[in-house]
């Protein structure tokens, strides 16, 4: 279904009850009868739609343009309502709940049958996460609906980090996006599989692996993040995502070697834009530099990455070249995404022995 207007609600600063924001709850009725809506969580911008209703589901992947194989995330308020949705919920599971609800972690549980088919794609499992941020809570319980809600872009595309960005991709495929200003994190949430005996990440994020065994000790790492060639048990597991308009491309070797790729991309008639770190800025001779941040703060190349890759769609370049980040930490969301967005395309410097 297309829509003539999409609208863009602005939310009240000084209003102390959000639920009883006028644009919250024209949001949380546009909920109610089927529409999808996009509002901002604290990692991006998210499309929701009614959980329960096959209709509303149709309508996200319709806007998106996402494979219907790919399961979606379902956002709720209240704890409580988990009971709703799976069918138990183990002590690690619980621990993880206690810890880092709300926020930016998705956990996956046995499902319960009660969800729209969409949302789970077929499995027995369902993803479910509380997000930290109060325009989405208020949303969610003034709907008092459990809201499915992947990123509001267009599918395989950078994800939204503003309302801006919404808008220039989903303009005129849904009604309503809530205006809450530019999100914290950056990278969506991490995603776990709590349905095991030990959790397991199947989606590197905003909360790290060490942050995860700080409260249930080892955690295991989702051999499908490596070799892709299963149906996919988390969103952003499948499928090239975050790629910006021109081909991506990682380099991992020395500053020497960064320079070479440059100069014979440009030797073969190429405009080079580059992505490139606080540290390395101005060193290199492109026809487009965005530098994303720090490799000493970590959370700043998060929070600028999917805005950065979006700026190259605004630059003729055929071509972007990325430096690579250390992986502990924040570190393995962000190359997550990179790799994503590269198609696996990375340059290695193989030195001599």
């Amino acid at each position: 279904m297309d829509h003539q207007n999409t609208d863009i609600l602005n939310v009240g600063k000084t209003i102390n009850n959000l639920e009883e924001d006028p644009s919250i709850q024209i949001a949380a009725q546009r909920l109610q009868e089927g529409e999808v809506v996009a509002f901002p969580t604290e990692t991006v911008y998210g499309l929701g739609g009614n959980a329960l209703s096959d209709k509303a589901i149709h309508r996200i992947f319709q806007a998106k343009g996402r494979p219907s194989d790919n399961p979606l995330i379902v956002h709720i308020a209240d704890e409580n309502k988990l009971d709703d949705y799976v069918e138990k919920i183990p002590s690690h599971a619980q621990k993880l709940m206690e810890a880092y609800w709300p926020g930016p972690l998705t956990i996956v549980l046995e499902d319960k049958g009660k969800l729209s088919t969409g949302v789970t794609a077929g499995l027995s499992t369902v993803a479910v996460r509380m997000p930290d941020h109060p325009i989405a809570l208020a949303l969610i319980r003034a709907a008092n609906l459990p809201l499915a809600a992947p990123s509001a872009n267009t599918s395989g595309k950078p994800s939204p980090t503003t309302a801006q960005h919404v808008y220039k991709d989903l303009k005129g495929s849904i009604s309503t996006i809530i205006d809450g200003g530019p999100t914290g994190v950056g990278v969506e949430s991490t995603v776990v599989d709590c349905t095991g005996k030990t959790v397991t990440i199947l989606r590197p994020g905003g909360i790290t692996k060490e942050q995860l065994e700080e409260v249930v000790g080892p955690v295991d790492v989702d051999p499908a993040l490596i070799t892709e060639d299963t149906a996919p048990k988390s969103p952003g597991m499948k499928y090239t995502h975050y790629a910006p308009s021109a081909p991506l491309v990682l380099v991992d070797g020395s500053p020497a070697f960064f320079e070479k790729k440059i100069s014979e991309a440009r030797a073969s008639g190429k405009r080079v834009g580059i992505l490139i770190s606080e540290e390395n800025k101005g060193r290199f001779i492109a026809h487009k530099e965005v530098v994303l941040g720090s490799k000493k703060d970590l959370s700043t190349v998060a929070a600028k990455l999917y805005e950065s890759l979006r700026i190259f769609n605004e630059q003729e370049v055929d071509i972007i070249f990325s430096e690579v980040y250390p992986e502990m930490n924040l570190g393995a969301a962000i190359m997550n995404r990179l790799r994503k967005a590269a198609g696996g395309n990375v340059l290695v410097e193989h030195l001599p022995r």
